[in-house]
């Protein structure tokens, strides 16, 4: 609706190497993240300054391509809007401009020096926002939780705890369900859990009531007196699971054999986002990232929490110790791995202006920084240690197609030459999300062949490519009704198909995206089975508690038994199934259900888009048009905007009608965020830079950039951060 204001904000600057940096991002880089790496301050700027001048014009030229193919794409849709569409001339034009390439022979990836949580254990994934300690801190820590907690506090049984105090009842039914797990998961010979009496070691072997398990190996240590363990590990599909006894504890006093609590080894990795789930637009905000990340590096990074009339210190967990079944000490991992994501190949950021004074790319800001920060990591020998394998994981989003895969690698080995550090020291994780990468995965991940690590579809960024780039090709179908055409399902098994054709297995992560609901465990225990089944060893969960419920899947299913049998059985998904365009078919919908479509979207994109303007909230729960909490991020906010911005380019909606419900739906929003002392309402002016925000990327949605949300939520932050 409105031009979008400069994103270059006036700060104090100082020079460096050619490059005029803020001064509270120089003294943080210099007093705080360069001592004791053996980086010198002018090896440092120096890469960076090198970095931005030498390589920032590749990354411009990178974007130029996207926008050309963009052009050549709409271009070859208006020309054949009217004709029926022919697939075999699309593919073909695909190819000639250069966007579809031919796939080459088969490889393996190289990734070397890879930690376990990457390669050989299977689990969920958090992902959470860099710049709220306390979240890390939580993700960190989520590589245990209780069982007990989970299925208690949740709805994971099929109905919420009453509030009040303990109810017994449901106590009771939680000791129930978790013995039926362990019975399932670590059987006893002739006997089951739920009778147990007493657990003791004999001779190196665990026994229940003095019978063994049903595979004795599956018992791995225990604290405590072998006649009275305080503790009992055991490991499933190479998944933990620790039985603590407690008699003296509310739980374990009434319990026959004094089990008090079902530990899981739950969140096996965490993602440190300075990306989607973050809003980071200028010097203060990448210090405040910056900072948290080399704190979780150091290990030091705590955070004051107030509980009741209490304050707690959290800290990073330290590793747990048992005592092995031979008699030897052993330790286990008390903290997810941590890789750290990157911002994409596009935005430029405020914070250093390079020496023409333009913005630099934010992307060549993120890869030296985090890895310089992650050196930190590198060079312990015990205490609280990241990766023992002596890598840095970086995931990287949003890349289009292999040239630009190339490019982060090419990055990489700059940042790596700079520090000092041996090539390939940097593990690369690539988000399969848009759609160029997804028709040339196979040559995405040759690109980096010795740095991946990771591969991950996302449905919402990945759709709100694939609106953008079929923009001109016609109406999209109702969001509920893109999520069932055969594109997705093909996205979804192409992705590990690749993945396993190119070595994954063993070596790297396939995963899969988010449930979005934190509040609907039952539903998630019920539907994210599915993805162990199709063959992912990890997958994204939106909270602790979920990642704990989550790995009971991974107790359910071996998921490298099952990336063994897909390995035998082929390829089942090819380009020409992602390249069908979900298109509506039948497009003759009522005023009512167009209605209600735009009504869905737009509430969501004002729900996320006020906290992130006003209050510089990335990624928050937020309650959708029936009051139901969903996980927003960016990701969220590009498929709303971008659909309702298909609707409105081809006449389904008119600008008058949408901004009749942007309106509405303000209102519905302020209503939401009733009880929030930081909410500033929308209604009934309808003015502010929020509002204005969400109407840019409806109404300017077209000409955003691939459809990302970025450019205008950046550049209406700023504005609203310099009204103080």
């Amino acid at each position: 609706m409105t031009d979008q204001p400069s994103s270059t904000a006036q700060t104090d600057r100082v020079e460096r190497a050619e490059l005029q940096v803020a001064s509270v991002l120089a003294d943080f880089i210099e007093t705080k993240a360069l001592p004791g790496t053996g980086v010198t301050p002018e090896a440092f700027w120096a890469g960076l300054s090198e970095l931005q001048h030498d390589f920032g014009p590749r990354n411009a030229e990178l974007l130029k391509t996207r926008d050309s193919l963009q052009s050549q794409i709409d271009a070859w849709h208006v020309e054949h809007r009217e004709k029926p569409h022919d697939h075999e001339a699309y593919k073909a034009f695909l190819h000639e401009i250069g966007y579809l390439h031919t796939e080459g022979d088969d490889f393996s990836i190289e990734t070397a020096n890879v930690d376990p949580e990457i390669a050989t254990v299977p689990g969920p994934q958090l992902v959470v926002p860099i710049t709220n300690a306390r979240y890390a801190l939580n993700a960190a820590n989520a590589r245990w939780g209780s069982l007990y907690d989970g299925l208690y506090g949740t709805d994971a049984m099929g109905s919420a705890p009453s509030k009040g105090g303990y109810d017994r009842g449901r106590g009771a039914r939680v000791v129930a369900r978790v013995r039926v797990f362990l019975d399932d998961a670590f059987p006893v010979q002739g006997a089951s859990h739920a009778d147990a009496r007493r657990y003791h070691i004999q001779d190196g072997a665990l026994l229940v009531d003095d019978m063994p398990l049903v595979d004795p190996s599956k018992f791995v240590g225990y604290r405590g007196h072998p006649r009275a363990p305080e503790a009992v590990l055991l490991c499933n599909n190479g998944l933990h699971a620790e039985l603590v006894f407690d008699r003296t504890h509310m739980i374990g006093s009434r319990d026959q054999c004094g089990l008090a609590d079902v530990r899981l080894e739950s969140a096996i990795s965490a993602i440190m986002d300075c990306e989607d789930s973050v809003a980071c637009v200028d010097a203060e905000d990448k210090v405040l990232a910056y900072s948290n990340w080399l704190g979780l590096m150091k290990g030091d990074l705590t955070e004051n929490v107030a509980k009741g009339d209490k304050t707690i210190t959290r800290a990073l967990n330290p590793d747990p110790v048992f005592t092995a079944p031979d008699g030897s000490e052993m330790s286990l991992k008390g903290r997810a791995l941590m890789l750290v994501r990157n911002v994409g190949h596009l935005m430029t950021n405020p914070a250093i202006l390079d020496r023409d004074g333009n913005e630099i790319f934010e992307g060549l800001m993120d890869a030296m920084t985090t890895a310089l920060i992650a050196m930190h990591d590198l060079s312990k020998t015990g205490g609280t240690r990241n990766s023992v394998a002596g890598s840095v994981y970086v995931v990287k989003p949003k890349m289009h197609g292999p040239d630009e895969v190339a490019f982060a690698n090419d990055i990489f080995t700059h940042v790596e030459k700079t520090l000092g550090l041996p090539q390939n020291t940097v593990k690369l994780g690539i988000m399969d999300e848009e759609r160029r990468t997804s028709v040339n995965l196979k040559e995405c991940i040759r690109a980096a062949l010795h740095r991946v690590c990771f591969i991950n579809t996302g449905f919402l960024d990945r759709t709100g490519d694939e609106i953008h780039t079929s923009m001109e090709a016609g109406p999209f179908s109702r969001k509920d009704f893109i999520k069932r055409k055969g594109w997705i399902t093909a996205y979804e098994n192409q992705n590990v198909d690749i993945g396993l054709e190119c070595g994954l297995s063993g070596k790297a992560q396939i995963g899969k995206g988010m449930w979005a609901m934190p509040d609907k465990m039952a539903a998630m225990l019920e539907a994210k089975i599915e993805h162990p089944k199709a063959g992912a060893n990890c997958a994204w969960v939106p909270s602790p508690t979920a990642a704990t419920l989550h790995a009971l899947h991974y107790h359910r299913v071996d998921v490298f038994a099952v990336q063994d049998g897909l390995k035998k059985g082929g390829r089942r998904a090819y380009v020409d199934a992602l390249l069908g365009i979900p298109i509506a078919s039948f497009q003759k919908w009522s005023a009512d259900q167009i209605r209600r479509e735009v009504e869905n979207n737009a509430q969501g994109i004002l729900g996320y888009v006020v906290r992130w303007i006003d209050q510089g909230v990335g990624c928050s729960k937020v309650p959708d048009i029936n009051d139901v909490g969903l996980m927003e991020d960016r990701a969220t906010c590009r498929i709303s905007a971008q659909h309702i911005a298909n609707w409105l380019h081809h006449g389904v909606v008119s600008e008058t009608e949408t901004m009749e419900i942007m309106r509405k739906m303000a209102e519905v929003v302020d209503r939401q965020n009733a009880g929030d002392a930081a909410y500033t309402p929308m209604a009934p002016g309808f003015d502010g830079i929020a509002f204005k925000a969400a109407c840019d990327l409806v109404f300017l949605g077209a000409k955003q950039p691939s459809g990302y949300t970025e450019p205008v939520l950046h550049a209406r932050r700023i504005e609203r951060k310099a009204q103080g």
